[in-house]
């Protein structure tokens, strides 16, 4: 059980990093949408909760991510 949550929880803190790719606001909740929602269904399906139940969490959570943080707030090495 630790194990599933520990790998959820990496994930999802790697996801939302990644969530601000993209330059404008729309672009950025957009990508970050994209990327929570298939993060999501993984750790959904990992725990037990449902693929589709963590998606629209992951979504939801990528969006706002995106559309709140800016391309100068998260250095990737670039």
């Amino acid at each position: 059980m630790l194990r599933k949550i520990s790998t959820a929880f990496v994930l999802t803190a790697s996801l939302t990093a990644l969530a601000g790719c993209g330059y404008s606001p729309g672009n950025r909740a957009l990508t970050g949408g994209a990327i929570g929602a298939g993060g999501g269904a993984i750790i959904g399906a990992a725990t037990g909760m449902g693929a589709g139940t963590g998606a629209l969490i992951g979504a939801g959570a990528g969006a706002l991510t995106g559309a709140v943080t800016s391309h100068q707030q998260l250095n990737l090495g670039n």
